[in-house]
């Protein structure tokens, strides 16, 4: 019988554990004496310079291997699933989930609510908290795993267990003053929902969690996301052009209050917000060094700043004709239609801009990242698209070249008969031109 244990799916030549015999489908069990329960452990425990490994070979017989190494030296062993085990899964019934807005036949893993610390520190995940207890946490704190990356929404405890329906949602002050205690550094985010959790709320939620910086090192406000598949679902609205500008002159007020006590922002509105009410993209110097691109939070002021450095560097003239589109949603539509004016000043070059409703998920879904192969397929059929269509790369899975709906690029270009290159920014785009030649004669 098997115990609990890492299974070890590959050994390095040469390494420690290939001239121990380790091999593919042992069971890694314990390391000098302290049970192994997933990488992070293992990372852990195997840091040292003087180990004992306890080793289960899959006929069930334990060796005891003594290990003496350099310190950090790795014992040259990966393991099945890389070592994580099961993902800790979401147990909250949050009002503005986004996975209980999707459609049905999508890919199995865009329905997973993972709630997983271990994934927060490993990849950025944002978690609540309402399934780590008070072992859990003892655990994040004597492991070091930080920055942890925390889905707050409102620090008032009645408020947040009817916002994300689960009893141990009200805990969440206590949960992260422990974490920040333990020097534990977090990032948190709050998905406002018109009404619910904004105005008074939002001051709260501000300043509770600005009251435990440095820990918490930044907090993010983020307008809920709807589409068009809530039938059922709790009734909620998306932001008006007033309220953003509300959210905004509100997060404006704190951070001038945080410049002033800290000398640091600490809390941002999501571009978002900006676009929805018109206002201007705050400089650079504002966003307190990007801590939160990923939440979509000064995406677009990097976009621009990158954009007026590849500008310089646009040619007066190409050496071959390029007649192409460019694809995007609605709310990045008006960021990017200076830039292919610009482009069209270079001699030779035609861009042609097309900004998509989405169509899978619904028109109040606007950014780009959602819009699907089947929202460009059916929108940009039939339509001048010359030779070649650009779009941003944010609409691919990260690594691989497939859209949320399993289109892949590929599959895009011979369903609408023109060349799809993703781009990940202005730079991007002006170095396909400015090598238009090469890379296109190259196919």
């Amino acid at each position: 019988m098997r115990d609990h244990g890492l299974v070890v799916q590959d050994v390095e030549p040469d390494s420690i554990a290939g001239e121990l015999g380790v091999e593919p489908g042992d069971s890694l069990l314990q390391v000098n004496g302290k049970a192994v329960l997933d990488i992070l452990d293992y990372r852990y425990l195997t840091a040292e310079e003087n180990l004992e490994v306890l080793l289960q070979k899959e006929n069930g017989e334990q060796w005891l291997l003594d290990i003496e190494k350099d310190l950090d030296e790795p014992l040259g062993i990966t393991f099945v699933e890389g070592g994580w085990g099961k993902t800790r899964s979401c147990g909250n019934n949050c009002i503005f989930c986004f996975v209980d807005q999707m459609p049905s036949q999508m890919r199995p893993s865009l329905y997973v609510k993972d709630d997983d610390y271990r994934l927060s520190f490993a990849q950025g995940n944002f978690i609540t908290l309402t399934n780590t207890g008070p072992q859990e946490l003892e655990r994040i704190a004597r492991l070091r795993l930080s920055p942890l990356y925390i889905s707050v929404h409102t620090t008032n405890p009645e408020l947040r267990r009817e916002m994300m329906m689960h009893p141990r949602a009200g805990e969440i002050m206590s949960q992260l003053t422990y974490l920040a205690d333990k020097g534990i550094k977090m990032h948190t985010q709050a998905v406002l929902c018109p009404g619910i959790n904004d105005g008074e709320q939002l001051d709260r939620t501000i300043k509770d969690l600005g009251g435990l910086w440095p820990a918490v090192r930044s907090l993010a406000v983020v307008p809920v996301g709807l589409t068009a598949w809530r039938e059922g679902l709790y009734e909620l609205r998306p932001y008006s052009r007033d309220e953003a500008r509300t959210v905004i002159d509100q997060v404006r007020g704190w951070q001038e209050a945080f410049n002033s006590q800290i000398e640091y922002p600490f809390v941002f509105a999501s571009d978002e917000f900006y676009l929805i009410s018109g206002r201007l993209i705050p400089d650079a110097g504002q966003y307190g060094g990007f801590p939160q691109t990923e939440n979509g939070v000064g995406l677009v002021r990097l976009f621009m700043d990158e954009w007026e450095a590849a500008a310089r560097n646009l040619p007066v003239q190409v050496k071959m004709p390029l007649r192409g589109s460019v694809a995007t949603g609605t709310l990045a539509g008006p960021v990017l239609q200076p830039v292919i004016e610009a482009i069209n000043g270079v001699k030779g070059v035609q861009l042609k801009l097309y900004i998509l409703e989405n169509q899978f998920f619904g028109k109040t879904v606007n950014v780009a990242g959602l819009l699907t192969g089947r929202d460009l397929q059916s929108s940009l059929s039939g339509r001048d698209l010359g030779e070649v269509l650009f779009v941003p790369k944010v609409m691919l899975r990260r690594d691989d070249d497939v859209f949320l709906d399993d289109m892949t690029v590929a599959d895009l270009a011979a369903g609408l008969g023109v060349a799809v290159v993703a781009v990940t920014g202005p730079a991007d785009l002006v170095q396909y031109i400015k090598t238009v030649e090469r890379w296109w004669k190259n196919g």
